[in-house]
């Protein structure tokens, strides 16, 4: 038999951007939550926020808590994140509004300035995250608390 969970699952969020180009806005396999990197697009006119890194810089946390909403889990489950700032020098600003969204227990974090973002953004975050409702072993027969729901391949 195999579990649903180990199947790759394409997550969409309606709160979210669309997606920019051939990419999926999150991935859920073996209980975890790959999200793409989200810039500081509104997701009713996808088109970047005005306010600068800390508008856009809320905008995309915004977004990728909608992305993790939508595959069942949320902030206080991110693990890891990626933050890709085009000035170093807008990192404390950009950290101030972080620290908003991350209030204890904080997720390992990697930052990096980079030459450009989509749209001229000024930050992009990517993460990774796990579901805190799946308590099944892949290796043993799936139950109901299992993430999948009991629906394993027979």
């Amino acid at each position: 038999m195999t579990c649903k969970c180990e199947e790759k699952q394409v997550i969409t969020a309606e709160k979210a951007p669309k997606a920019l180009g051939p990419y999926s806005a999150a991935i859920k396999i073996n209980h975890f939550i790959y999200c793409s990197g989200q810039t500081g697009l509104d997701p009713a006119t996808n088109q970047l926020v005005e306010g600068g890194v800390e508008a856009q810089t809320r905008q995309v946390l915004t977004n990728l808590k909608n992305v993790l909403e939508s595959a069942g889990t949320d902030l206080a489950h991110v693990v890891k994140t990626t933050v890709f700032i085009m000035d170093m020098a807008d990192f404390q600003k950009m950290n101030a509004i972080y620290g908003e969204f991350f209030t204890e227990n904080y997720p390992a974090r990697s930052t990096v300035q980079v030459a450009g973002l989509p749209k001229n953004g000024l930050v992009e975050i990517e993460l990774v995250a796990y579901d805190p409702t799946c308590n099944c072993d892949c290796d043993d027969d799936c139950g109901e608390d299992c993430c999948c729901g009991g629906n394993e391949d027979k």
